[in-house]
């Protein structure tokens, strides 16, 4: 099996982000505002289209109350 690209990766953490957001009925701004990143910013990393740091994924997680690994499912 070969190994999956940056890109995506990127976007499979993006999709989790979304997905888990979404289930906790949060926009984009409320998440951004709750963990102090700016929105656009997050709508980059839930399109894959920016590089995440793991300290900007685990203050994600922190706001939306769910382990660090959901984040990163499926890579």
């Amino acid at each position: 099996m070969e190994p999956k690209s940056v890109e995506n990766i990127l976007a499979t953490i993006g999709e989790n982000l979304k997905k888990a957001r979404e289930s906790r009925d949060k926009s984009l701004r409320e998440l951004a505002s709750d963990c102090d990143i700016d929105h656009s910013a997050i709508a980059k990393i839930e399109k894959g289209q920016t590089n995440v740091t793991i300290k900007t994924l685990h203050v994600l997680a922190e706001a939306l109350e769910i382990e660090f690994t959901v984040l990163l499912k499926g890579i």
